[in-house]
This record gives structure tokens, sequence and C-alpha cells, in this order.
């Protein structure tokens, strides 16, 4: 009884001491209030040995979530959470994975080099009739970070670094890759502005992409060093990136060799239309908005705007400044210009120039058709450091495809087609169209599709000869008309010189005959 009594005194004692210090709390002055706690706090840390580091969801920019928070969030998910009691779960903004996080208002416990590190969630309890400035529908949260004193150097220095890179990690790893396009104009002020994006859920890989395997295992293995090679570039002095120029006929998988690069990095892509872009200004901005880890992709780029090399020259702008009027222009008045402004020299400073080093880990592909239409200046060694030639299909490559297609690996067929792809030039694309079954009759049925494939060959192999004579025909028929008008010319050169040789013969003969019968007349 006595025991009860104790504690019912302390509770009252503890009760009469919070209403006195909210009564105090009023009166007191802020700024003696302020330094009281102070003096509290420093009181406390005498007896307590703990410190304790403050994680706000919400940093300087007030409307956008602390990075450092976000890692935070990540690592807990992925290092901690299955030790927590309360969880949450959620799909996070541009993950393709479930995200199960530490729940509010719970603790967990994390080990590092020997040291305990406690981990609270806090949720700010909101005060009523306040208005709240940030972007979404929950208040804000705090992650404390509570451990000994002794540890200090330790936390700080290794431990929250540690936290941020493999936070940074689990979030590249469970984030939805992303395809991007830059919106027309791109003078945005941000990334909403001046790129649009969809999910990429191209499923192409390299084990799918039909090429001959010597050459893909070559590209994978460029691919894995320039990912491991941050260091290196730092070393050498070269910003983080790579070129890759891909060549060849229409059809030959360019496209997908890119969605198979994506896919084996587990990049972001940006698909940058140069004719949208205004100025050299516009495409500086567009590579300052993309981020790491990305391919930058320029399709077609010798249809994109004028960049096919032949440097021009100054006699256009003077044509046109004298096929004009002579009415001076206003300085405020734009040219009539409606086309895209941007010039091979603004290229060239995109790939390589100073603004190329900002960021990091990013590949710039350049496709094309016709690459020697291309001005050797874009793609040297540098700029293109890897040129990669997507040809015809050959029997290698066609062995992935009937694999990918049909799950056949060896047929009686495969000698016949192996002679006729060596023979014929056919793209990937036309002999995948083939081995890919569209009919019920067809289905499931690698016999029947092979015998379409080697029908197709064969077609092709006829067309292909019979477009060679009809070339040299005309080839022949061209010449022979060249021939024809050099002969004719000649003939025409040869009359008017004879022409012109009997004239000055009548002429002389004429001065011959006038001089005798001046000389009769004397």
């Amino acid at each position: 009884m006595a025991v009860v009594d104790k504690w019912t005194g302390l509770g009252s004692a503890l009760a009469s001491f919070l209403f006195l210090w909210s009564m105090v709390q009023t009166h007191v002055p802020v700024t003696l209030s302020h330094r009281v706690a102070t003096w509290a706090n420093k009181l406390a840390s005498y007896f307590n040995p703990y410190l304790e580091i403050t994680i706000s969801e919400y940093g300087a920019e007030r409307f956008r979530r602390s990075d450092f928070f976000l890692a935070a969030e990540a690592y807990l998910s992925d290092a901690c959470a299955p030790r927590a009691r309360k969880l949450k779960a959620d799909l996070g903004r541009d993950s393709s994975n479930l995200q199960v996080s530490v729940g509010d208002n719970d603790e967990v416990t994390d080990a590092f080099q020997g040291a305990t590190v406690w981990w609270y969630v806090a949720k700010k309890v909101p005060r009523s009739n306040v208005i709240s400035l940030y972007g979404n529908q929950d208040e804000p949260r705090t992650y404390r970070v509570v451990f000994h004193r002794r540890h200090r150097d330790l936390v700080v220095g290794s431990y929250l670094p540690h936290v941020l890179q493999e936070g940074r990690a689990v979030t590249v790893r469970n984030r939805q890759r992303r395809l991007f396009t830059n919106n027309p104009g791109g003078g945005g002020r941000g990334r909403g502005d001046v790129w649009s994006h969809v999910a990429f859920e191209h499923p192409a890989t390299f084990d799918t992409l039909a090429m001959d395997p010597e050459e893909k295992e070559e590209i994978v293995d460029d691919l894995e060093a320039f990912r491991e090679a941050k260091d290196y570039y730092t070393k050498v002095g070269k910003a983080w990136k790579r070129g890759y120029l891909l060549y060849g006929p229409p059809g030959t998988g360019k496209s997908t060799m890119i969605a198979a690069m994506a896919n084996f990095l587990d990049y972001d892509v940006y698909d940058l239309e140069l004719t949208a872009v205004n100025n050299n200004t516009d495409l500086r901005k567009l590579f300052i908005e993309t981020t790491g880890k990305s391919i930058i992709v320029i399709e077609d780029i010798d249809c994109s705007v004028d960049l096919t090399g032949k440097r021009k020259h100054k006699k256009a702008k003077s044509d046109k400044a004298a096929d004009g009027d002579d009415k001076p222009k206003l300085p405020m008045e734009p040219d009539k210009d409606e086309g895209s402004k941007v010039t091979l020299s603004g290229l060239l400073n995109f790939i390589d120039g100073l603004w190329s080093a900002c960021g990091g880990e990013r590949i710039i592909i350049f496709t094309t058709n016709h690459k020697d239409e291309l001005d050797p200046a874009l793609i040297r060694r540098g700029r293109m450091d890897r040129h990669i030639e997507m040809s015809y299909c050959r029997f290698r490559a066609f062995k992935v495809l009937a694999k990918n297609y049909l799950d056949v690996e060896e047929h009686e067929l495969f000698g016949q087609i192996g002679q006729l792809l060596e023979e014929t030039d056919m793209s990937p694309a036309d002999v995948a169209e083939k081995l890919m079954p569209m009919s019920k009759k067809k289905k499931r049925d690698a016999n029947a599709c092979l015998e379409s494939l080697v029908e197709a060959l064969k077609q092709a192999k006829e067309d292909a000869a019979k477009a060679k004579e009809e070339a040299e025909a005309k080839e022949k028929a061209e010449a022979a008309a060249a021939e024809a008008a050099k002969k004719a010319k000649e003939e025409d050169e040869a009359k008017k010189r004879r022409g012109q040789d009997e004239g000055d013969k009548t002429s002389e003969s004429s001065k011959m005959s006038n001089g005798h019968i001046k000389r009769d007349d004397k």
C-alpha cells in the first residue's frame, strides 16, 4: 500500500510540474525559454552518451523531397525492413517493383563495422488550421539516427555515405526505366518541360539479337568495361561517356541493338529529335536535363538536319542578301526561318565539348543508313568511339533467329539456307518475318516456316540477279549513249573546224584576188 501511495504522489508531482512548466512557457520570454532549453540539453548530454542526427523529408527546396531522405528510405526498405514490426507497402514513383518500407513511429536497428545504430521513423503532427506547404497529401516525416558518441566519426564519415550509396543503388534496381523524347521547342526550365517520357518496356536482349555471336560478345565486353570504368576515366582526364555509331541498311537491327544495350546496362533512353530543337542553346539545355545512367540516341542522323558534311561556304548567305531587298532589318526583327538552326558545330560541342562532362555515365548513339554521307568530324574516334556495322543476315545470325522464333537449333534445310544467305542480301527483319508463324496452318510448324524462308531467299536471289542485269544493261546503254554523244560532239566540232578552214581559205583567195586587181589598176 505504501508503494502505491508513493507512485501516486510521484504522478501528482509530475502532473503539477508539467502544469507549472506550461504556465512558465506562456509567460517567460522566448529568448529565455530557448536559453533554458539549451542549458537543459547540455546538462542532459553529460548523462546521455548517445547522439542523434535528424534527416528531414524536405530540405531547402520545400516542394521537393530530399535526395538523402529518399536514399535512406530505400536503404532501410532493403536492409532493415525485415526486422521492423510496422511495415508500409507501396509502388513507388518510377518503380516497377513493390517497395516495403519501415512504417511510421517505428524503430529498427542496424549494425555497421561493430557500431549499433538505431533508426526512428517519426511523422510530424500538423498544427490545426495550418495549410501544408508540401506537395503531397501526407505530412512530412523525419528519420532520427541515434548512436553512441564514441562512434561519431564512424557514423558521419563512413556510415551515412554508405547509406547514401546503397540507397541510390537500391533505387536504381527498383526503378522503372523510362524512354524520353524532347518536346517541341525544348526551351523549358526543367526536365518536365523539355522531356516527356513513358515506361521503357522493350524486350530486346543480346540473347535475342540477330548478330554474329563473336561480335555480340565484343560489344557486351565493351559495355561492361565502360560501366566499371569511372575511376579510369577520371584518371585519364576524360568525361565518363562513350559514343557508338550504328550503320547499315534498313532492317538490320539498329534500334533493336539500342534496346538491348539499355536492357543490359539498365539505363534510361533519351530519343533526341533534332528537327524539334530550335537552336544550339536549346540543344545544350536538353543535354543538361538528362540524367546519368542513360543512353542518348539520335536515329537517322543523316536525315535529321543538314549535318552531312560538306561544310557550307558563305556564298549562300551573300546570294540570299543579293536576292532580297535592300531594306535594312530592325535589330529586334527575327529571321524568317522556321526550321531547326542546330549547326554541326553545336552538335559537336554537344557530343564532345565542355558541356559533355556535365554528369556522367552516358552513352551517345548515332544511327545512319549512309555512313559515307556524315561529316568525318562528327564520327571520329573520341566522339563516336566504336563503329558497329549492322549488316545483312548471315548464317550465324540466322541460327539465333531460328532458336528464338522456332526453338530449332538444327534442321535439314539449314545447309541450303546457309548457302542462300551467303549469296543473297536479306535483312534480319525480313528473315524474322518468314520465321514468325502468323497463320493457324504455320503455327508451331518449323518446316513450313523454313520452307517459306527458302522460297523467299530464292526469289530474292532471282530479283537481285535480275536487278543486276538491268543495272548492267542500263549502265551499258548509258555508256553507249555517252559514247554516241561524244562521237556526235566530235563530229560537230570537226564540221565546225572544216567550215572554219574553208572560210579561211575563201578569205585568203579573196584577199589575193583583190591584191591582183589593185596591181592591175596601177
